[in-house]
C-alpha cells in the first residue's frame, strides 16, 4: 500500500461517500490478494494468480476471484466516482457489466450513448465487455466460467508472456460470457448491461503510471519490474 501513488489515491477517495450507505469499501494489495486466493480457493487457483506477470494481470484475475468468492462490486481504482446513487444495482444477484466499443478507423473508443443507439452499428466496431466495474452475487455462473477459463490459461503458462487482456482481462470475460450464454441461453436473464455506468464513475485517463511500465499497454507481453 506504501506506493500507491498521490494521484491514484485521490480516484480512490472519492468513493469514501458510498459508506453512508453502509458500503463497505477494501482496498486489496499484491499480498492481500494472494492470501484471499490461498484461503478461499486453494492452491489451483495461487498458482494461477502468481503466474500473473504484471500487476494489471492480477488485478484482472484476482477480481475474478473476489467477486466469485463473496459477490459485492469490483471497481478500478483509477474510476471516479461521481456521486450519483447506485445501490439499486444491488437490489439482485444479476452480474452488472458495462458495454464498450473500439473503432479500428479512428483507434479510439466509441461513447456508449453512441453505438448503444438501436440500430447503430459500423463494420469498423469492435463491441465487448468491460471487466470493470464487475457487480454480482457470489457464485454468479458467468464469473465461475470466465474465472475457469481464466484459470485454465494460466495453467498453460510456459516461458510464453500471453497477451493480458484476452487472457484475465476484457477479452476473456466477453468471450466466456458468449460461450456460456451460447450453451445455455438461460443464463442471459443473470446478465444485466449497465449502458449507463458512465453516470455513475469515468475512468481518469491523466494519471502518473500510466507513462512508464505500470501501464500494461506498455507492458503487454514482457516482464514486469
Amino acid at each position: 500500500m506504501n506506493q500507491l501513488p498521490v494521484d491514484v489515491e485521490e480516484c480512490i477517495e472519492t468513493w469514501k461517500e458510498v459508506e453512508k450507505w453502509g458500503v463497505e469499501r477494501i482496498l486489496f494489495d499484491k499480498q492481500k490478494a494472494r492470501d484471499f486466493i490461498q484461503q478461499k480457493l486453494g492452491l489451483r487457483y495461487l498458482l494461477a494468480y502468481d503466474n500473473c506477470y504484471h500487476p494489471a494481470m492480477q488485478s484482472d484475475y484476482f477480481r475474478l476471484c473476489y467477486i466469485f468468492v463473496e459477490g459485492g462490486c469490483y471497481i478500478d481504482v483509477d474510476d471516479v466516482y461521481s456521486g450519483i446513487q447506485f445501490e439499486h444495482l444491488f437490489n439482485d444477484d444479476r452480474l452488472k457489466i458495462q458495454p464498450l466499443c473500439y473503432d479500428i478507423s479512428s483507434d479510439s473508443m466509441v461513447p456508449p450513448k453512441i453505438f448503444t443507439e438501436k440500430g447503430v452499428d459500423e463494420t469498423c466496431w469492435i463491441f465487448y465487455f468491460n471487466n470493470n466495474p464487475l457487480i454480482a452475487g457470489s457464485r454468479h455462473p458467468l464469473i465461475e466460467h470466465a474465472l475457469s477459463q481464466a484459470t485454465f490459461s494460466l495453467e498453460l503458462l510456459m516461458n510464453n508472456l500471453p497477451e493480458i487482456q484476452s487472457t484475465t482481462g476484457p477479452g476473456n470475460l466477453t468471450k466466456s460470457i458468449f460461450d456460456a450464454i451460447t450453451e445455455n441461453n438461460q443464463l442471459e436473464i443473470g446478465l444485466l448491461v449497465l449502458c449507463d455506468w458512465e453516470d455513475t464513475a469515468k475512468t481518469k485517463w491523466e494519471l502518473s503510471y500510466r507513462n512508464d511500465s505500470r501501464n500494461w499497454r506498455l507492458s503487454n507481453s514482457q516482464f514486469y519490474k
